[in-house]
């Protein structure tokens, strides 16, 4: 049988040393207040899976639906940065 091994050297010069980077975890400090409002959003949906929707649930995911956007606009505004998965 023959070996399928890599016939070239490692592509890579440098070795991952598997911890972030400094502008990695600055941006992911820049980008919190957004994962906090998702988190919040995913918490107040989950907790409608299993029962009917009433109008406090409503209120909830509408609230965590608005704070969402205005995180995401902040972190636009401010950072300058370009955020994936919305609507343009």
């Amino acid at each position: 049988m023959l070996s399928i091994a890599a016939l070239q050297a490692v592509v890579t010069a440098t070795g991952f040393d598997g911890e972030p980077s400094d502008a990695e975890l600055d941006a992911i400090e820049c980008e919190m207040p957004l994962i906090l409002a998702d988190v919040e959003l995913l918490d107040a949906v989950i907790k409608t899976l299993d029962r009917p929707v009433s109008k406090l649930d409503e209120r909830r995911i509408r609230r965590a639906r608005n704070r969402v956007v205005a995180a995401r606009r902040t972190l636009t505004n401010c950072g300058g940065m370009t955020l994936t998965g919305g609507a343009a």
